[in-house]
């Protein structure tokens, strides 16, 4: 059982940058929200220090994105099963398809990460039959780097800045919750709370 609040804000921010790097975590492929209340689960691709900002990827063509755009109120839900953690974070995301971040995203991404990016129509566009969207030479191989060129201006990231964070532990002899907040100084205030 965690103590004090810094070890709870450790803990998160251990998990999170974790879950960045680790596909096996349980908290790697968190539940993103967007302003309008939809729901979608995202891969975590990075946690930064102090948990200053998360970055997830996405397809620029995206009702998210379009919604999201430079500035709008974003939310993540983790969830550590065997550990009975749970993470909630509210902040503001901001999509950005060139830059320095989603130019460094674009470049660290395996070729079948990037194919993702090949698909012919928007996410979400309505289709008579079952369909990945990706043209039909590309299913199922390994792109040359060639073929990923249209890719790329389909790509972006999509950048979190947490502004409160919600840490509750499950226990059978006892729920612990604790709540943080972002001060003007860039770091987190914590309080404990009940569960």
């Amino acid at each position: 059982m965690l103590e004090s609040l810094d070890q709870v804000l450790a803990d998160a921010t251990d998990r999170l940058t974790r879950a960045a790097r680790d596909r096996a975590s349980p908290m790697h492929v968190p539940v993103v929200g967007t302003g309008d209340g939809d729901l979608r689960m995202m891969v975590l691709r990075e946690c930064s220090e102090g948990i200053t900002r998360l970055r997830f990827h996405t397809d620029a063509r995206s009702p998210k994105a379009q919604l999201i755009g430079s500035g709008g109120p974003v939310s993540v839900l983790a969830f550590d099963p065997a550990e009975k953690i749970q993470l909630r974070l509210r902040g503001t995301g901001r999509i950005e398809v060139h830059g320095p971040s989603a130019d460094a995203a674009w470049t660290a991404a395996s070729e079948f990460a990037r194919r993702c990016y090949l698909a012919e129509a928007a996410p979400g566009t309505a289709s008579d039959v079952a369909t990945s969207g990706l043209p039909p030479e590309v299913e199922g191989i390994r792109p040359t780097a060639p073929q990923l060129l249209p890719a790329r201006d389909n790509f972006a990231v999509l950048l979190i800045e947490p502004h409160s964070l919600d840490w509750l532990h499950l226990a059978h002899n006892g729920h612990r919750r604790a709540k943080f907040t972002r001060g003007g100084d860039g770091g987190w205030q914590g309080s404990w709370v009940v569960p």
